[in-house]
């Protein structure tokens, strides 16, 4: 089932469970994702509708960090709650061993191209490795792949 499609549902089970915080925030999901839809002028598709959520998750943990910076507590706690509810909806994260995996496999299509890659194919690999990460179906945070694949680079 889509994306949009479950939230749809669950607004109406939050709805009736009078759960005003959860409310809230898939009514925020839904104008995000109905929002980017009326800019392309089309339906989402799966990937996109994940993107859109990844952009939200990564809004909300900047959020954190600035409450918590600013010494406000009850708000990074709430920032905290949406990003519990919004990551529901998004395919696993992937562990840092099969990133690695997938880093691993992106450098070694890179080496049969021609020379040993190292850190100024940085660019050509993230690419391989974005693009295979999608492909698997899996979800990764950009900063612990691109950490990985410059490590990986170093070597």
């Amino acid at each position: 089932m889509a994306i949009a499609q479950q939230i749809e549902k669950d607004i109406i089970v939050a709805m009736k469970a009078k759960e005003e915080h959860k409310l809230t925030t898939l009514r925020m999901v839904k104008s995000a994702l109905k929002s980017k839809a009326i800019d392309k002028r089309a339906e989402l598709t799966d990937a996109e509708e994940a993107a859109i959520l990844s952009t939200l998750l990564k809004q909300r943990r900047e959020s954190v960090e600035s409450f918590t910076k600013g010494n406000r507590p009850e708000l990074a706690q709430k920032e905290r709650e949406e990003i519990v509810l919004i990551e529901a909806y998004l395919p696993k994260e992937a562990g840092s061993d099969e990133i690695l995996a997938v880093v691993q496999a992106a450098i070694a299509h890179l080496a049969e191209a021609g020379s040993k890659p190292g850190p100024r194919d940085m660019g050509a690999a993230m690419k391989i490795v974005q693009q295979r990460i999608l492909a698997n179906g899996l979800r990764a945070d950009g900063k612990v792949v691109s950490e990985l694949v410059k490590a990986e680079l170093a070597k």
